[in-house]
C-alpha cells in the first residue's frame, strides 16, 4: 500500500478510474458515481456533449464531427484534460461545491500494481485538476481486498484476482502487504475480442458495436461450463453484403476460442503460486480464490478456475465496484491495522 492508513482517513473523497467505468466515493455519502469511463466531444468546437452511459451508448452511431473517447486505458490515464472533464461532469455542480468548501482537499486513487511513475502521476494530476491538494495513491489490489472483506491485514495468505476490462492482477496478500503478484494485459476485452473474431473468421459475422458483451450473448446459462447450450443465436451484420444476419452459433467451438485469453490468466495464477512462500500455499488450499472486478461475473469463469487449480473459488458478492468500496472503508476509519509492536528485551 503506497499511502498509509492514517492519510487515507485524512481524505474527502476516492476515485477508481477504470478502463470500463468510473466510480467516485465521497466521504460521508458512500459511492456517488458509477458510470462508465466514456466521453463524447464535439471536434468542430471542442465542446463536451456527453460523458458516461449516455456517450457509451453513442459510440458508433455520431456523425464525423463527434468523436467518442475514453481517457482511461488499462488503469492509466492517457488523456489526462478529458479525463479532468469527464469527472467535472459525472460529479455534477453541486457535489464539486460541496468537495471545494473543503479547507484542505484530499483525494486517494486507485492504480495497478507496479504501476510506473508516468502512470501514478498522470492519476495525481487528473485529482490535482478536480481541486485536489494532495493525492494518496492505493494499490488496486489493497483495495479490493479490502472492499470485499478479506483479512488482510492478518499474517494469514488471501489469494485474490482482479478481473479488469484491460487486465487481470492476480496476488497473494498477508499482513497488509502483497506477498507476490502478477498482473497481464488480458481482462475482458480480450475475452469480447476473441468472441469478435470467431465470429467474424467462421460465420462471416461483424457484430454491430464493440460496445456489445458478445460473450454475454453467445454463452449464456452455465457459461464457458460444457453443460451450458449448445447452440445460441447471434444477430450481426454479414461481412460481405452489409446487410443484417442471424447465425446460429455453437457455443463448443466459443469456448475454445476464448481458451488462449484465459490460459493466459492460469498461468499467472500458476506463476504466483509457484512464487509464494510454501506455508502461505498452504493456507490458500483451504481459503482459495477470491474473484473481483466486472470481469469475474464471466459465466462460468470461476468453474473453469476450480478445475484448472482445484482450489476453492469464490466470486465478492459486488466484484465490480470492490475496489473504490475498499477506498471507502479506508476513508471512513473502518480497517483497523494489526499491531506490530517491538519486542523490548
Amino acid at each position: 500500500m503506497t499511502a498509509t492508513l492514517e492519510q487515507l482517513r485524512r481524505c474527502h473523497f476516492a476515485v477508481d478510474l477504470g478502463a470500463a467505468r468510473t466510480r467516485v466515493y465521497v466521504k460521508g455519502s458512500g459511492l456517488v458515481v458509477d458510470q462508465p469511463s466514456v466521453a463524447a466531444v464535439n471536434t468542430r468546437t471542442g465542446a463536451l456533449i456527453a460523458v458516461g452511459e449516455f456517450a457509451e451508448r453513442m459510440t458508433g452511431r455520431t456523425p464525423d464531427y463527434i468523436r467518442v473517447m475514453r481517457p482511461v486505458s488499462g488503469g492509466t490515464v492517457v488523456d489526462i484534460e478529458m479525463a479532468q472533464r469527464m469527472l467535472r461532469h459525472l460529479l455534477g455542480d453541486k457535489m464539486r461545491r460541496a468537495l471545494r468548501r473543503k479547507p484542505f482537499l484530499r483525494a486517494a486513487a486507485c492504480t495497478p500494481h507496479d504501476a510506473d511513475p508516468l502512470a501514478q502521476r498522470a492519476a495525481i494530476e487528473t485529482l490535482v485538476g478536480l481541486g485536489a491538494r494532495r493525492v494518496e495513491l492505493v494499490d488496486t489490489l489493497i483495495a479490493a481486498a479490502v472492499g470485499c472483506g478479506l483479512p488482510v491485514e492478518q499474517p494469514e495468505a488471501s489469494m485474490i484476482m482482479v478481473c479488469g476490462a484491460a487486465a487481470t492482477e492476480v496476488a497473494v496478500l498477508s499482513l497488509g502487504n502483497i506477498v507476490t503478484a502478477e498482473r497481464i494485459r488480458v481482462g475482458g476485452e480480450a475475452v469480447d475480442h476473441a468472441i469478435v473474431q470467431h465470429l467474424r473468421h467462421e460465420h462471416e459475422l461483424m457484430l454491430p458495436s464493440q460496445n456489445v458483451r458478445p460473450l454475454q450473448l453467445a454463452l449464456s446459462g452455465n457459461g464457458l461450463t460444457p453443460h451450458g447450450p449448445a447452440s445460441t443465436e447471434i444477430h450481426g451484420r454479414d461481412v460481405c453484403t452489409g446487410l443484417a444476419r442471424s447465425v446460429q452459433v455453437d457455443t463448443a467451438a466459443v469456448r475454445d476460442a476464448i481458451q488462449t485469453p484465459l490460459t493466459a490468466v492460469l498461468d499467472s495464477i500458476g506463476k504466483v503460486l509457484r512464487d509464494c512462500p510454501p506455508d502461505l500455499v498452504a493456507d490458500l488450499a483451504d481459503r482459495g480464490i477470491m474473484m473481483v472486478g466486472g470481469s469475474a461475473l464471466l459465466p462460468g469463469f470461476d468453474q473453469m478456475l476450480r478445475q484448472a487449480t482445484r482450489m476453492p473459488v469464490h466470486i465478492a458478492e459486488r466484484p465490480d465496484i470492490c475496489a473504490v468500496q475498499g477506498l471507502g472503508t479506508m476513508l471512513e476509519g473502518k480497517v483497523e491495522p494489526m499491531e506490530l509492536n517491538p519486542i523490548s528485551s
